[in-house]
């Protein structure tokens, strides 16, 4: 294992100048603290000792403009609170870090992670465009990714929702209802878990016996464009039934029939993923697919202490089990 002494060594400084810079002493020049803790991410230098008397730290990594946490009807509140929930009673400070392409350009994961004295994060809401995913790929720090993926690094894990499941249940309930031709709308093209429910959908058609071709599918980069583009043509197609990749497509898509005359469930049925509970009240109480959202960051604390302990340990998954949150936005086809 790494050592600050073999950190001095390589840079010709003394093993105090390496401690304070990994410290974040004010009397270290910025150029040299950066020079430094870059050296020691090089190296594999990893800071599983602390601080006598403070607590080792976690953080919860968050791109603020895809998933919010802050409130509770929020589908990231329950994900955060099973995590805090979960790590704190073990003795973890743990942080909840916002963070946007910016900010992850400014500065590698695994500096960050190290000059912040953090031992392991667990990444929410990160699209595959954000710089820091090309880095989990190789980093040696150890992070729980949620519904994302990189392959082969048993420095990262991952859990999420059980996509396949999910689909399956929302395809199967409106066919039981007798709905044929059922239409799936999503955003977010480059979004690694928006790209799985869509392959689940089609899985899922395909399993029903029901059409799965694309142009059952809508995909665009924003809910306006995805409505405009793709629910006419469903309309027009024959279509009586849409599933969403998440609740609020559903929810803009419930506003949307209305203001077309259509009604929901009778006219025409609507299902959402996440069960997100909106604090904006709906024409219609919607109908989507469910998961213990605390469970996900429970298993999320699990995996990392795994991480932590045995960083060169088989790469593992958990996958959330879904179930079907019958509300009030499907009905059997008229």
């Amino acid at each position: 294992m790494t050592t600050i002494q073999d950190i001095a060594r390589r840079l010709g400084v003394t093993k105090g100048t390496v401690s304070k810079a990994l410290n974040g002493a004010p009397d270290i020049s910025e150029t040299l603290q950066k020079q430094i803790l870059e050296t020691a991410v090089e190296m594999g230098y990893t800071r599983l000792r602390r601080q006598k008397g403070t607590a080792p730290k976690l953080c919860i990594l968050a791109a603020s403009q895809n998933i919010e946490y802050q409130k509770h009807h929020q589908f990231g509140y329950e994900v955060v609170l099973g995590f805090r929930q979960m790590a704190e009673p073990q003795g973890y400070q743990v942080d909840v870090i916002p963070v946007d392409e910016e900010s992850q350009r400014q500065e590698p994961y695994d500096v960050f992670m190290l000059k912040n004295h953090y031992q392991g994060s667990f990444v929410i809401g990160f699209s595959l465009a954000d710089p820091w995913m090309q880095e989990f790929e190789t980093s040696r720090t150890p992070a729980v990714l949620y519904d994302n993926h990189v392959l082969a690094n048993p420095s990262t894990a991952y859990v999420g929702v059980d996509n396949d499941e999910g689909m399956a249940l929302a395809v199967s309930h409106l066919k039981e209802l007798g709905h044929q031709k059922i239409g799936y709308l999503s955003t977010s093209p480059d979004s690694y878990i928006m790209q799985v429910r869509r392959k689940a959908f089609s899985r899922a058609m395909r399993q029903n016996g029901l059409c799965a071709d694309s142009a059952c599918t809508g995909p665009s980069s924003y809910i306006s464009q995805c409505l405009d583009e793709h629910l006419p043509r469903f309309l027009e197609e024959g279509m009586t039934a849409l599933i969403c990749s998440h609740d609020l497509i559903a929810q803009a898509a419930l506003v949307r029939c209305q203001e077309m005359g259509l009604r929901v469930p009778e006219d025409f049925s609507v299902i959402g993923f996440d069960d997100i509970q909106s604090d904006i009240r709906m024409p219609v109480p919607l109908t989507t697919i469910g998961c213990d959202k605390r469970a996900v960051g429970d298993h999320a604390v699990e995996l990392l202490m795994r991480r932590i302990a045995e960083p060169d340990a088989p790469v593992r998954q958990v996958r959330i089990q879904t179930h079907l949150v019958q509300r009030g936005t499907t009905c059997p086809r008229a």
